[in-house]
């Protein structure tokens, strides 16, 4: 007895693709694409709490690596616990963390699967690009950060003093590593903006090259408001990193515009973002032609409105 194939239909991401899926199955759809991220957010959750501990020792070793950490007694970095659960709090806080950057690969795809079959082909392939993009720069900035906090934390503790004793308190250490890590780590993605400005033709390599005054004032100051340790150090290696970046990214931007012929002379010497000139000569007619031998155009005559209509009573009845 022979068994035949069925044929499949087209796959969910096709149906989405062409239109044809109905609004109760793009619902489920993201129901079910919902259920497979949280499912692998929960089980990185459980690895995360695994991985707490070092992931905690790991964030202390700049304050840790300081002669100015080491309490006088046992000898070992010492911090300072104000509450009774305030540890157990801060290892499930980083186990969620770590848990959220292991099943990363998971939630992001479910996200992306979503979100794709809207899209164009070409943009699909940009998102692929700046989404390869933009994971090394996040990581470049997180380890910048760290070495950020090493040195500030080395430049202010060494200005308490020898005759201060400085314990930190461990939840709020780890939340201003944390969040400096992911300070830097966001500004990191900042040339992924100026990319895609060129990619999708807002603004030509030319212009962005003009604007580097700008940007260095702005890299700046923002490095300025937003590194919390006072000394420059911290705020000239994250603006120093992001003005690199910044002109590495213009560099793709000249190869993207020289690869589609941006800013070429096409047609009488006119670049495509000029506005060409109307250049018409106002040449009289000659004689003999059709307008002149007709003679002047008389202008029309007003169209008169008709009289309405009287009916008398006498013709209704």
């Amino acid at each position: 007895m022979a068994f035949g194939l069925k044929k499949r239909g087209p796959s969910s991401f096709a149906r989405a693709a062409d239109g044809s899926m109905t609004l109760i199955e793009h619902i489920r759809e993201l129901r079910n694409r919902l259920f497979r991220a949280s499912l692998a957010i929960l089980v990185g959750f459980g690895f995360g709490i695994w991985l707490a501990e070092p992931v905690r020792v790991l964030l202390s070793k700049p304050y840790c690596d300081l002669p100015q950490s080491y309490d006088a007694a046992t000898g070992k970095c010492k911090f300072v616990q104000l509450g009774v659960a305030d540890v157990f709090l801060l290892n499930l806080k980083i186990g969620l963390w770590v848990g959220l950057i292991i099943a990363a690969p998971i939630w992001l795809y479910q996200l992306w699967a979503f979100i794709a079959p809207g899209l164009h082909r070409h943009e699909r392939r940009y998102a692929y690009v700046f989404t390869a993009l933009a994971a090394p720069l996040f990581a470049a900035g997180a380890v910048l950060a760290f070495f950020v906090t090493t040195k500030g934390l080395e430049f202010l503790l060494d200005i308490s003093g020898d005759d201060i004793a400085t314990n930190l308190e461990v939840t709020r250490y780890i939340s201003f590593v944390t969040n400096l890590i992911l300070l830097f780590g966001v500004a990191f993605e900042f040339p992924l903006i100026v990319l895609m400005l060129n990619f999708v033709g807002l603004a030509s390599a030319k212009r962005l090259l003009s604007w580097w005054r700008v940007a260095v004032f702005v890299f700046f100051a923002f490095a300025a408001v937003v590194t919390p340790t006072p000394d420059p150090f911290g705020m000239s290696a994250l603006a120093i990193c992001l003005c690199a970046l910044y002109f590495a990214a213009v560099g793709v931007a000249f190869l993207n515009d020289k690869r589609r012929g941006r800013g070429r002379e096409v047609y009488a010497g006119i670049a495509d973002d000029e506005v060409s000139p109307l250049d018409l000569p106002n040449e009289p007619v000659p004689a003999g032609s059709r307008i002149e031998a007709s003679g002047p155009i008389d202008a029309p005559e007003p169209i008169v409105a008709p009289k309405p209509i009287e009916r008398r009573y006498d013709d209704m009845t």
